[in-house]
């Protein structure tokens, strides 16, 4: 059974679709706080700020549209990740607890389970720590970069109980 983290995140899960394909809420929460946790190299009993962000479910279109908008690629994806940025005109030592927006498309995400020969709930928790990772400034644009960011899934899946997702 998962044991369930508490401290100060606030978390926003919308949902376009509703299908029993997609985790529960409780359950993307608790992957959420220990991705957050663990990439900050804190144990469970550790305080941290107070933190604010938006999980959207949504179809192909509204991927593919967010996609084309902002990364300029017209194509699906299955996880898009907006990390939150100050406005220019706010001073620069104005503390903001908003992590940003992570999007994950539930029919790429079936799909590649599907196609790859993944446990669906395991694929959904690696969707979820792999936006939360992007929100943190991690990337896999260079291979050495690439490491870093999946050793740290890795990781951050083993804690949750599951396998190797590469």
């Amino acid at each position: 059974m998962q044991e369930y983290l508490e401290f100060p995140v606030v978390i926003d899960i919308q949902r376009v679709i509703n299908a029993d394909s997609i985790p529960g809420n409780e359950l993307i929460e608790n992957w959420i706080k220990v991705s957050l946790l663990e990439e900050q190299g804190q144990t469970k009993k550790s305080i941290i700020n107070d933190q604010e962000l938006t999980i959207r479910i949504v179809n192909k279109e509204e991927i593919q549209t967010l996609n084309k908008t902002y990364r300029h690629h017209d194509k699906t994806t299955n996880v898009l990740s907006f990390p939150f940025e100050v406005p220019a005109h706010l001073p620069p030592n104005i503390a903001m607890p908003l992590l940003g927006d992570i999007v994950i498309c539930h029919d790429i995400v079936v799909e590649e389970a599907q196609q790859q020969g993944k446990k669906l709930l395991e694929h959904w928790a690696h969707m979820v720590v792999h936006g939360v990772l992007h929100l943190k400034a991690y990337n896999h644009i260079q291979d050495s970069d690439a490491q870093i960011m999946e050793a740290l899934e890795i990781k951050i899946l083993a804690q949750l109980g599951f396998s190797n997702p590469y």
